[in-house]
């Protein structure tokens, strides 16, 4: 889930904890609820990554804050580059 995104990254939390410093690919869907969804495809770097508050369920959840590096709308993260 997205909790927080900027022109130059986001935070959002996940299951598993990505080693800082890799790189990763991500996924951000904009306007779910309107007549028109778009999808972000996104390639950044992880530069934080920490056990989030999990009280709210019995799975361990992370917060992870990466990078946004190159983005591409649509449905082909083989457009970056």
């Amino acid at each position: 889930m997205t909790k927080n995104i900027s022109s130059r990254g986001v935070l959002f939390t996940a299951e598993t904890e990505p080693g800082l410093g890799r790189t990763i690919e991500y996924v951000i869907a904009l306007n779910q609820d309107g007549p028109r969804a778009v999808s972000l495809h996104c390639i950044g770097t992880v530069v934080r990554a920490e056990l989030a508050d999990s009280s709210l369920n019995d799975k361990a959840a992370f917060q992870i804050a990466a990078t946004l590096e190159r983005s591409a709308v649509g449905d082909a993260i083989t457009r970056l580059g």
